[in-house]
């Protein structure tokens, strides 16, 4: 069975994920089908991009999303284009819809931590950066 879920990227404390299409049993950062998508949890507001027309091809034809890929399909409009689609609306007319309200959005991709990239995770600090204030 495909599902489509998050496949996790990025450095350590800095998490970007993908959102892809895989086989139920394969490992979460393991093998995979397609990438449809991209989110980035970090930006302020939050970065979602999803390929619509691969997107409702793996939805029509079986393919579950996980719990988190569903909020975000929410949030995008995407699960509401699909149920237009099974009612019949043609796939390019939602295609080109969704693309239209994607381009509307602006997306600043600075993260909301840029302060303190470079910095160990976890509330430790660089010793580098401390001497540096110090003098």
């Amino acid at each position: 069975m495909l599902r489509i879920r998050l496949r996790r990227e990025g450095a350590k404390a800095q998490p970007v994920y993908r959102i892809v299409v895989a086989e139920r049993e394969h490992p979460r950062d393991g093998r995979f089908i397609e990438i449809v998508g991209e989110y980035n949890p970090r930006t302020e507001p939050t970065y979602v991009k999803v390929d619509e027309a691969r997107a409702l091809h793996h939805l029509k034809n079986g393919a579950q999303p996980s719990e988190a890929v569903e909020r975000l399909l929410k949030s995008t409009g995407t699960l509401e284009r699909l149920e237009r689609f099974r009612k019949g609306e043609p796939l390019e007319t939602l295609v080109t819809e969704a693309n239209t309200a994607a381009s509307a959005r602006f997306f600043n991709m600075k993260t909301r931590r840029d302060d303190t990239v470079g910095m160990a995770s976890k509330g430790k600090t660089n010793k580098k950066a401390k001497a540096k204030e110090g003098s």
